[in-house]
C-alpha cells in the first residue's frame, strides 16, 4: 500500500541515466569524484516496458523512453518524493526542469498512463488525469490508433550479441562500417573503456571496446550478490539505498554473472573511471567508429560523444584525465596519428602524475634536456642523420667553431667502417648523398634539444670501461632559405605546436624514406616536432620510399685508392688523365693541400694534392688554419680536378676547382701555402699561383709574417727553417721540474669557454644517483682556493655509484692546469657544447734545461723562483716553441699529455726565464748532442754564459763544485755536509 512521503523538502540533481519512459536516475552535486544517486519513478505514471536483450517491447516503450531520455538526460532537475512502497527501493517523485513539470510534459504528449489513485486524491493527480484524457482524445503517443501504429511501435530486437558472439557476423560488420561511423545508444558502462550499446537503426545490441586505452577493472560479483534486491532493474548502482561501496547489482550484470567467479575488488580507480564515462555517454547518442575485431569477436572502435557544438573522443578524455592507459595492442588496429595523440596524452597525464600515475616513477634515462640555439653554415655531411655545422658566433678556423649535430629523434643506416671491413648499409650512402646536395655551405639554423651519453665501444666489442664514453649533443636543424627541398616537406600537415623557423631537415630525410624516427621511452628526451617526424615516416611508408621500398636497394662498388698500393694507384693514372678536367667531390680534408676525393665517372677514391702547392705540417704553425680554410670552401662541394701525375705514395697531383676557381690560388692569398719552384711549368695557373703568393709576401699574412725580401733562403735551407712559432702567453700554474701551465692570451676559446661558464644558471647539488662521474668525465667543479666555478676532467672516483655527498673525488682543471680533491657536492654535471671544447691550459716545459724534480736537490727552491717570476700578477710572456714532446699521449691529468719545449721571455726585462733559471745555479743545461743544427748551436752558446756564470760565483747547485751535467741517467747528489770539493 502506498505510503505518503514525509516532508523530505525539494532536492537538486543532474539526471545521469533514463532507464524507461518513467524511470530515472538522479545523481546529487556534490564535491566527490562519484557523487551519490537515487533511481527514482514518476509519481502516479507507468510507461510502456522495454523488452531486455532480446524478444519484443510493449508497444511504444521504446518512442516512450526516446521522449523522456532527450528530454531529460544531462539536465538538471529539482525532484521531491511524493510517496513509497513498501519493500521497494524506489522512491516516486515529481521532478522538474526549471519550471516544466515532467510528469506532466511526459502525460501530454500520451508517452504514458496515469496510475489509478489509490487513496486520497491530490490536486497532481487530478491534473495528470486531466492531461490523459485530453492526449487520449487527441490520439497522440501510445493513444494513437491510427492503422498500423501499434504493430510499428513495436521493436522485435535480435538476439543480444553480448555473452554470445555468434549472434553476431563482428567481422562482417567491420569490413561494411570500418572508417565509417555508426550511429549507437549507450544502454550500459560496465567499466570506463567497455560500452554496451543498441547499434541503430537494427537495435543490435552489441559490446565495444574503446581502442587504444584500457581503464581499470571494476572486479566481479559473487552469485550471492547478484540476487541482492531483485526488484532494482536499474542498470546503474544507486548510491543512497546500500552502503557498500559498489551498491546493487544492474540486471545485466546479474545476467551475466557466473556462480564460478569469486569476488574481485575494483582495481584503483575504476569506479571512477566508469562514472567519468557514464555521465558522459551513457544513454546518450554516440558515433562509434569501428577499428577492428579481436579473436574473440569483441568490435574495438573510437568513441565520439557530443559536447555542445563539438565532438569529443571518448579515449582522449579518459587518457587526459588519467583514467586511462594506452594499450599497444587495440591502438595498433588506428591510424597513426591518432595512435600518437594518445601515446602524448598518456605521457603527459605520467609527467603530471594524474590519477593512475599518481605513484609512478619515470623510467631512468641517459639523455638530458638542453637548450643551445645558434646559426651556421654546414662544413660538413656525416651521415644521413650527423652534420657538422661552423657556429657563425665563434672566429674563423677555431676548433671550437665547428660543431657536431646529431639530428634529434631520427636514425639513418650506418655508413660502416671500411677500417674494420664494415660496409654501408643498404640506403646509407643515399641518405647522406641527399643532405650533402641540399646542406653544405648552406646556412642553418640549429636548435640542440638534449644530450645522451654513448659507449665508445662498437657493438662487437666490450666496453673497456666506465670512461670509455661520449657526450653526444642532438638537435633540429632548420634550413633557412627554401630550394629544391622544399618540395619534401610540402604534404607535411602543420601539426607542431611550435613555429618552425624553415624547413626542418630531419623531417625531409625521413619524407624521403632514408631514416627511421626513433621510438622513445617514458620520459626520454626527444625532438620538439616529434610529431611532425612520425607524419613524414607515415607519408614515407605509405609512399614505398627509401628503406620502405620492396625493391632491392642500388648497390655502388667503389674502388677506394687510398687504401690500396701505390701500383694499384698508378695504374689508374689513364683512366684519370684521359678527359682533361673531371669532376669530383670533396669527401675529407686530409691537410691543407691534400684531400680524399671521390670520382663518380671512375667510381673510385684517390688522394688527391696540388701540384707545387704546400701547406704548413701538422702540429706546425697554421696547419690548423689551411685544414680549417678548406673545410669551409670545399669540403664535400662538387670540383673540377684535372690530374697531372701520380707521386711514389699513390697520392694524384694537379689542380682544383670550385666554382670554376682556382682553389690553390685561395690558400696561396691567404698566406696559408708556400709555392714549390720545380715544376711549376706543367701547372695551367703556374704565373696565377705566383701572383698570389708574391701578395701574400707583401702583406705579410701568415707564414709571411717574418718574412724580409731577400732573406728567404740561408745556405740552401728551407725559408721555414728559422721561423718558429710563438705566442703570448700568460701562466696558470708550475709544476717543478721546470714544468708549467700557460693559457694562450690570443686564443678566442679563452673568453668564448669563460663566457659560456659565467652564462650557466647553477642548481643545487645533485641528488645521489642521478649524477655519478666517472673517471675521465668533463664536469663542472668548485675550486677551493676562490669558490669558482670551472671545467674539470675526474682523475679519480670512487667505485660505483656514489654512495654520500662527502665521497672525494681527484680533478684536473683542464683550462688552467690545477688539480685537487673535492667533495660531491662541488661538482656538476656540465653539457656537451661546454665540455666538447678541449683544454685551454697548455702543458709547457723550459726548453734546453734540466731542471731537479721537486723529490731531488734544489727542486723545491727551483719551483719557487719559477713561480715567483710567472705566477706574480697577470703577466704576459712570449713563449717561442722549439719543439713537442708528444710521447706523454693523451691528457689524463696535471702533467700528462703533449709537453711543449718554450723559451719563456719576459719582454719587460729583456730577459728570458730559461736564462734566469741559468743564472740561478737551479737549472743545468741539457746535454748537447754530437750534430747540432746551427741556430741551437747558438742559443745553447748564449746559454752556457749564464751557466758559466753561476757555476763560477758558485750559486745553487754549483755551491760545491761541478756536477755530472753531462750524464742524464745519473741523479743529483745530495747536498754535502763537509768541505767543498772538486770534481
Amino acid at each position: 500500500m502506498a505510503q505518503a512521503a514525509g516532508n523530505s523538502g525539494w532536492l537538486r540533481g543532474k539526471v545521469k541515466a533514463v532507464l524507461s519512459g518513467d524511470t530515472l536516475v538522479i545523481m546529487g552535486f556534490t564535491k566527490a569524484e562519484i557523487p551519490p544517486e537515487k533511481t527514482v519513478v514518476l509519481a502516479h505514471l507507468s510507461a510502456p516496458r522495454l523488452a531486455r536483450r532480446g524478444g519484443q517491447d510493449d508497444p511504444f516503450a521504446w518512442e516512450s523512453r526516446e521522449y523522456l531520455r532527450k528530454l531529460c538526460i544531462g539536465k538538471d532537475v529539482v525532484f521531491r518524493t511524493e510517496y513509497t512502497i513498501p519493500n521497494f527501493s524506489r522512491e516516486f517523485c515529481s521532478v522538474f526542469i526549471g519550471t516544466t513539470n515532467v510528469g506532466n510534459e511526459v502525460v501530454t504528449h500520451g508517452w504514458a498512463k496515469v496510475k489509478e489513485a489509490k487513496g486520497e486524491v491530490t490536486p497532481e493527480h487530478t491534473e495528470l488525469l486531466r492531461l490523459e484524457e485530453q492526449a487520449r482524445q487527441q490520439g497522440v503517443g501510445l493513444w494513437d490508433r491510427s492503422p498500423g501504429s501499434v504493430e510499428a511501435a513495436i521493436r522485435n530486437l535480435p538476439p543480444s550479441a553480448v555473452g554470445d558472439p555468434s549472434n553476431l557476423d563482428a567481422m562482417g560488420l567491420l569490413a561494411t562500417n570500418k572508417g565509417k561511423p555508426m550511429e549507437a545508444i549507450v544502454e550500459q558502462v560496465r567499466d570506463g573503456s567497455s560500452l554496451r550499446v543498441y547499434l541503430l537503426p537494427g537495435f543490435q545490441f552489441v559490446q565495444v571496446f574503446v581502442a587504444g586505452i584500457q581503464s581499470p577493472s571494476m572486479g566481479r560479483r559473487t552469485t550471492q550478490e547478484s540476487t541482492i534486491v531483485t526488484e532494482v532493474p536499474s542498470d546503474e548502482p544507486n548510491g543512497e539505498a546500500n552502503a557498500e561501496s559498489r551498491g546493487p547489482l544492474t540486471s545485466a550484470q546479474r545476467v551475466t554473472a557466473s556462480s564460478t567467479y569469486n569476488e574481485v575488488a575494483a582495481d584503483p580507480y575504476g569506479r571512477e573511471a566508469k562514472h567519468f564515462t557514464e555521465i558522459r555517454v551513457l544513454n546518450r547518442d554516440v558515433r562509434i567508429v569501428l577499428e577492428g575485431v579481436d579473436k574473440f569477436s569483441n568490435l574495438i572502435g573510437s568513441v565520439y560523444y557530443s559536447d555542445g557544438e563539438s565532438a569529443k573522443d571518448l579515449a582522449m578524455e579518459l587518457i587526459e584525465n588519467g583514467y586511462a592507459k594506452y594499450v599497444e595492442w587495440s591502438a595498433s588496429m588506428m591510424e597513426d596519428e591518432a595512435r600518437r595523440k594518445l601515446k602524448a596524452a598518456e605521457l603527459q597525464a605520467k609527467k603530471t602524475k594524474l590519477r593512475l600515475w599518481t605513484n609512478y616513477v619515470p623510467p631512468a634515462t641517459n639523455s638530458k634536456a638542453i637548450s643551445d640555439n645558434f646559426t651556421g653554415k654546414v662544413v660538413e655531411v656525416v651521415s644521413g642523420d650527423c652534420i657538422i655545422v661552423a657556429d657563425d658566433s665563434l672566429p674563423f678556423g677555431s676548433p671550437a667553431a665547428e660543431r657536431r649535430v646529431n639530428l634529434s629523434s631520427i636514425r639513418c643506416p650506418k655508413l660502416g667502417n671500411p677500417r674494420r671491413e664494415e660496409k654501408p648499409a643498404p640506403y646509407a650512402r643515399e641518405a647522406r648523398e641527399f643532405l650533402r646536395t641540399r646542406l653544405i655551405g648552406r646556412q642553418v639554423q640549429v636548435s640542440m634539444e638534449y644530450s645522451r651519453k654513448v659507449p665508445l665501444a662498437d657493438g662487437s666489442a666490450a666496453p673497456a670501461g666506465p670512461a670509455d664514453s661520449r657526450v653526444m649533443g642532438f638537435g633540429s636543424v632548420f634550413l633557412l632559405s627554401q630550394g629544391k627541398e622544399s618540395e619534401d616537406v610540402s604534404a607535411a600537415p602543420p601539426t607542431a605546436v611550435t613555429q618552425q623557423p624553415g624547413v626542418n631537415v630531419a623531417e625531409l630525410v625521413i619524407a624521403r624514406g632514408f631514416g627511421t624516427v626513433i621510438r622513445h621511452r617514458d620520459f626520454e628526451e626527444r625532438s620538439n616536432y616529434y610529431e611532425n617526424l612520425l607524419a613524414a615516416e607515415t607519408r614515407a611508408t605509405a609512399g614505398k620510399k627509401g628503406i620502405h621500398s620492396a625493391k632491392d636497394p642500388p648497390v655502388m662498388h667503389i674502388m677506394d685508392l687510398l687504401t690500396a698500393s701505390a701500383k694499384k694507384a698508378k695504374d689508374f693514372l689513364p683512366f684519370l688523365q684521359r678527359n682533361r678536367r673531371m669532376t669530383a667531390v670533396v669527401e675529407y680534408v686530409l691537410s691543407g693541400h691534400r684531400f680524399k676525393l671521390f670520382v663518380p665517372k671512375e667510381t673510385c677514391s684517390i688522394a688527391f694534392s696540388f701540384s707545387g702547392v704546400r701547406c704548413p705540417g701538422r702540429d706546425e704553425p697554421y696547419s690548423n688554419e689551411a685544414i680549417s680554410l678548406m673545410r669551409r670552401k670545399i669540403m664535400q662541394r662538387d670540383v673540377e680536378i684535372e690530374v697531372e701525375t701520380v707521386d711514389r705514395t699513390g697520392t694524384f697531383l694537379g689542380s682544383l676547382w670550385e666554382s670554376k676557381s682556382n682553389v690553390a690560388i685561395i690558400l696561396l692569398e691567404a698566406g696559408l701555402a708556400r709555392l714549390q719552384t720545380f715544376g711549376a711549368d706543367r701547372i695551367p695557373d703556374a704565373h696565377l699561383l705566383a701572383q698570389a703568393e708574391q701578395s701574400a709576401k707583401k702583406q705579410k699574412l701568415k707564414i709571411w709574417e717574418n718574412y724580409v725580401e731577400g732573406e728567404e733562403v740561408t745556405n740552401g735551407a728551407a725559408p721555414d727553417r728559422k721561423q718558429k712559432e710563438e705566442f703570448k702567453a700568460v701562466v696558470t700554474e708550475v709544476l717543478g721540474g721546470g714544468k708549467f701551465y700557460v693559457q694562450n692570451v690570443a686564443d678566442q676559446k679563452v673568453a668564448s669557454i669563460q663566457q659560456q661558464l659565467a652564462s650557466l644558471n647553477l642548481k643545487e647539488a645533485p641528488v645521489l644517483g642521478a649524477f655519478n662521474p666517472k673517471k675521465g668525465d668533463i664536469v663542472l667543479a668548485q675550486f677551493s682556493a676562490d669558490n669558482s666555478w670551472n671545467r674539470a676532467m675526474v682523475v679519480s672516483a670512487p667505485r660505483g655509484v656514489v654512495q654520500s655527498t662527502k665521497d672525494r673525488f681527484e680533478v684536473f682543471y683542464i683550462d688552467y692546469g690545477n688539480q685537487e680533491a673535492v667533495t660531491y657536492t662541488q661538482l656538476r654535471p656540465l653539457d656537451a657544447s661546454v665540455s666538447s671544447a678541449p683544454g685551454l691550459a697548455q702543458l709547457c716545459q723550459l726548453a734546453y734545461l734540466k731542471v731537479p724534480t721537486l723529490e731531488e736537490d734544489y727542486g723545491q727552491e727551483a719551483a719557487m723562483l719559477l713561480s715567483e717570476s710567472t705566477l706574480n700578477g697577470p703577466k704576459e710572456f712570449r713563449a717561442v716553441i722549439e719543439e713537442r714532446d708528444t710521447s706523454g699521449g693523451k691528457v689524463k691529468g696535471q702533467g700528462t699529455g703533449t709537453i711543449i719545449l718554450v723559451t719563456l721571455i719576459d719582454e719587460e726585462a729583456d730577459t728570458s726565464v730559461n736564462a734566469m733559471m741559468l743564472k740561478g745555479g737551479l737549472a743545468r743545461l741539457e746535454k748537447r748532442r754530437r750534430w747540432e743544427p746551427k741556430d741551437r748551436q747558438a742559443v745553447l752558446d748564449e746559454l752556457e754564459k749564464h751557466q758559466t756564470e753561476a757555476r763560477t760565483k758558485r750559486l745553487g747547485m754549483w755551491e760545491y763544485g761541478d756536477i755530472q751535467s753531462d750524464d742524464d741517467e745519473n741523479p743529483l747528489p745530495a747536498k754535502k755536509t763537509g768541505a767543498a770539493g772538486k770534481r
